[in-house]
């Protein structure tokens, strides 16, 4: 259920989209999985003050959540279809996550949430989020589980999950359980929970805590806080 955009240079998967999945993140059937990503967001992230920046952040679908923990949320998407939606939640710029529009230690705290599927290389995006995070400021990752969720993962038959040695298949795909989904309309690039931790503390970044979310005893999601020393 990620959002936003495809990474450098690429044409932003969600823009022919956005309409359907701005609806499809408003609808009921979606209400309990992001009431799940907003309480998992508060538990990481906590009260601040100042801005947040929202990396992919889609049609704006989690500014509520930064804006009650008192942060000032500004998103930055590479889809301008997404951000057609995300203009009326909170101030956005239109930008690739590998290049953000940000300098160097300007920004106390970031988020990116439900987008490491979306982009081909979720480590330069973990680097400019080192680059323009403050000395000791937040950044909050949280995603589909890498263990739990993806082409090589079957949910048809809960609460039996079956996974397979596609785990490491790091290429994009749009093979997915549930064929009316997001994944089998824009894909996901998979990335295994070892590299996406390493790729986090190589970037600069030092990890505080992690957490794991899901209904029925297998996570779906999962996230981390990791601060810039």
């Amino acid at each position: 259920m990620g959002p936003k955009a495809t990474g450098t240079g690429s044409t932003p998967a969600y823009d022919e989209h956005a309409d359907w999945y701005n609806d499809f993140m408003s609808a009921g059937t979606a209400g309990a999985y992001i009431e799940r990503v907003h309480a998992t967001i508060v538990e990481l992230l906590g009260t601040g003050e100042g801005m947040c920046l929202d990396v992919c952040c889609g049609t704006g679908a989690h500014a509520p959540a930064l804006g009650g923990l008192g942060w000032t949320p500004v998103g930055v998407d590479l889809s301008g279809g997404q951000l057609r939606h995300a203009v009326g939640k909170l101030p956005v710029a239109q930008a690739d996550a590998t290049a953000l529009p940000f300098g160097d230690g300007s920004v106390p705290a970031v988020a990116c949430v439900l987008a490491h599927t979306d982009v081909p290389d979720y480590a330069a995006v973990l680097r400019e989020v080192a680059r323009v995070l403050r000395p000791g400021g937040r950044f909050v990752h949280l995603g589909v589980h890498p263990c739990f969720i993806g082409a090589f993962a079957d949910w048809s038959d809960r609460p039996r999950v079956l996974l397979d040695e596609r785990y490491a298949d790091r290429s994009r795909s749009f093979e997915a359980w549930n064929p009316a989904g997001v994944r089998a309309r824009v894909g996901a690039w998979h990335l295994p929970l070892a590299e996406l931790l390493n790729a986090t503390t190589a970037a600069g970044l030092r990890l505080v805590r992690t957490a794991e979310a899901g209904p029925g005893g297998v996570p779906d999601l999962f996230g981390f806080l990791a601060v810039k020393d």
